[in-house]
Formats: C-alpha cells, structure tokens, sequence
C-alpha cells in the first residue's frame, strides 16, 4: 500500500466501504457518489486491482465477495489534503475552510460538528503546548 496513490474512482469506492462497510460489488456500484452508471464488470475490475494494490481485501459469502477497505481513511486522505492546502490554498488551512465554507450550504448540525471539531483541536494544540 505505500506508495500507492489511489485513482479518483478508487477513491470513491474506499469512501463506500470506508462508509458502509464491507460491501458486494453491486452495493458498491450502486453508492458511488459521483452517481455515474458504471458497469458492474468496471466495478469489480477496478476493485481487483485495488486488492493488488493492498487497499482492500474480500471474504467470499456464497457467490458474492464482499470487499472491505484495508487503506485507512486517514493514511489516504492526510496526503491528499495536505498536498491540496499547500498547493492551492499557500499552506493556509485557514484559506482551505473559507474554500469549504463559500461553496457549500451547512445546516446546524454540520456547524455544530466543525465547532466541536475545532474545540478538540484548541485543547490538543494546548495540551501539546503545556510542559507539565
């Protein structure tokens, strides 16, 4: 797995099992967010591919296999974005939510959940700080 960037559709599909679990071939296929009708052999193909790569594994139930992630969402994505604020947003991750914040809607459910979020790293960014 190190040193193996995964393609924009592998992506998708580590999100579906990152989110739902393992998963069969056709719940994969039918979750993808972007929504685009893939065929089911496109699925299943780019989903091999990823066992070689060693971002997910299966287990066979009857004729089905139901795939899991073994990637970690935080080993994939703390690359991405890193890479992203740095060279979007001049290494400012400041600049990087203003970016989130301009170009979605967020109930307040969602503003509850980034101030939480914010909070959490306030005291872990003091905590690392206190010598005691």
């Amino acid at each position: 797995m190190k040193g193996t960037r995964p393609s924009e559709l592998e992506l998708q599909v580590l999100a579906v099992l990152w989110e739902r679990g393992p998963s069969a071939v056709k719940d994969v296929r039918e979750s993808l967010p972007d929504g685009k009708d893939r065929a089911y052999t496109t699925v299943l193909s780019v989903l091999q591919v990823m066992e070689k790569k060693g971002l997910v594994g299966h287990t066979r139930e009857g004729q089905a296999h139901h795939y899991h992630a073994l990637a970690k969402r935080g080993t994939i994505l703390r690359p991405f974005m890193r890479e992203l604020v740095r060279n979007v947003f001049g290494g400012s991750p400041a600049r990087a939510f203003q970016s989130l914040l301009d170009g979605s809607s967020i109930d307040e459910q969602e503003f509850a959940q980034i101030k939480k979020m914010i909070k959490d790293a306030e005291h872990r960014a003091s905590s690392e700080g206190d010598p005691s």
